[in-house]
């Protein structure tokens, strides 16, 4: 038995589940708060396999929310303060993400929960089991939600409780403004772009299993078999037998997978530019505004007057990304007088490059020099003198 700074005796094991749900919600909660907006991307997911896409302008707040609570959450467990109320949320919230990560698993929709973001990518199976284990420790402290005695004196407690929740909404609000301060995703500073689209030499694919159900014309029997059982018992030679229904088809094997793998951006005619503009060997700017009527229009118009004269001056090549449709695009082009070329690509791969509409990318030989928020962005002078006067 210990005792607390109170005086009062916890069994070994009821600090032991504390210590451990208590960090994991911190660790889980401060993997978020990196990425705010990336979670947000998550949550309308979810809003689309349950039909309340009208929640997706909600998607940030309820982030920021989420994130806070689960860091707050785990914070005040460690500390002890208000125990009853704090089993109780916790119980709730670990309900709540069992059921989206069963959901997920059970039906094939949402393929990795955003439980660790993107630092640890689960599938979710795992997620789901990593719930239901963290489910049963959280059930023992909802038992046992009297003895959660507190560390400190109920004032001091309460002072620690909201200085937490006030520290973990500032973070949010950081690292949604300023980019995350660690970038765990494929399009991170040093990254080479064309190096992470490539598959390595050797590398296994994915590996698939068939199922086929067969029934035979003539009695009437069915059967199951896999793509390999269908072609060495040579059942296909027999026209007795056909195939009903559509195949099923099952990963037994995960193989290698690129980093990035679903970037290809072209023109408004539709040609392919993306081996083109990543070859370029001098530096080359690359605005990422992946929604440009969400966009920030004063960060476009200032980024406009020093690509003008970043081109004038130094000859660099600057393109606007965007998932918008040509038609748009021409349209906002023209009414901001832009200066630069207009290339399209898929929203998925443009929010993974930079979390911010307008994003910035600065880029040579393929390869990410740097990147930036726009509030973030440096001065002419700065970038000038860093990048260019050499």
């Amino acid at each position: 038995m210990k005792k607390n700074s109170l005086n009062q005796s916890i069994p070994w094991w009821l600090w032991a589940c504390r210590i451990f749900v208590g960090l994991l919600f911190i660790f889980s909660g401060l993997i978020k708060i990196n990425d705010p907006l990336g979670f947000s991307y998550k949550l309308q997911e979810y809003f689309a396999v349950f039909h309340i896409t009208f929640l997706n302008g909600l998607a940030l707040a309820i982030s920021i929310l989420l994130c806070s609570l689960e860091i707050t959450l785990g914070f005040a467990l460690l500390i002890g303060v208000r125990g009853v109320k704090i089993a109780w949320g916790l119980l709730l919230l670990i309900i709540f993400f069992a059921f989206l990560t069963f959901y997920s698993a059970f039906f094939h929709v949402v393929q990795t929960c955003g439980c660790f973001g993107d630092a640890i990518v689960l599938t979710p199976w795992q997620s789901f089991s990593k719930d239901l284990f963290l489910l049963l420790l959280i059930l023992v402290l909802f038992a046992n939600r009297k003895n959660i005695t507190p560390v400190f004196v109920h004032k001091i407690g309460d002072r620690f409780l909201i200085g937490a929740a006030v520290v973990s909404v500032w973070m949010c609000l950081y690292t949604y403004n300023f980019l995350p301060v660690i970038d765990f995703l494929p399009y991170n500073i040093g990254a080479n772009i064309p190096d992470e689209m490539k598959t390595l030499p050797g590398a296994q694919p994915d590996q698939y299993e068939i199922t086929y159900q067969l029934k035979n014309k003539k009695t009437g029997e069915h059967k199951t078999m896999t793509n390999t059982e269908y072609l060495k018992s040579n059942i296909w030679k027999d026209n007795n037998w056909q195939v009903i229904g559509d195949p099923v088809s099952r990963m037994v094997k995960k193989g290698y997978t690129p980093k990035i793998q679903d970037l290809s951006i072209s023109d408004a005619q539709g040609n392919n530019y993306t081996k083109e503009l990543f070859a370029n060997p001098f530096y080359n700017l690359i605005i990422v505004a992946t929604n440009l009527n969400e966009t920030d229009e004063d960060a476009i118009n200032s980024l406009n007057a020093t690509v003008i004269n970043l081109a004038q001056n130094y000859n660099t090549r600057t393109i606007l990304l965007t998932s918008s449709s040509a038609q748009s695009a021409s349209a906002f082009a023209k009414s901001h007088k832009l200066m630069f070329e207009i290339f399209y690509a898929d929203e998925v791969p443009l929010k993974e490059m930079v979390r911010a509409n307008p994003g910035i990318l600065l880029v040579k030989n393929g390869t990410i020099i740097n990147k930036w928020h726009y509030h973030t962005v440096p001065n002419l002078d700065q970038v000038t003198k860093e990048y260019f006067q050499h």
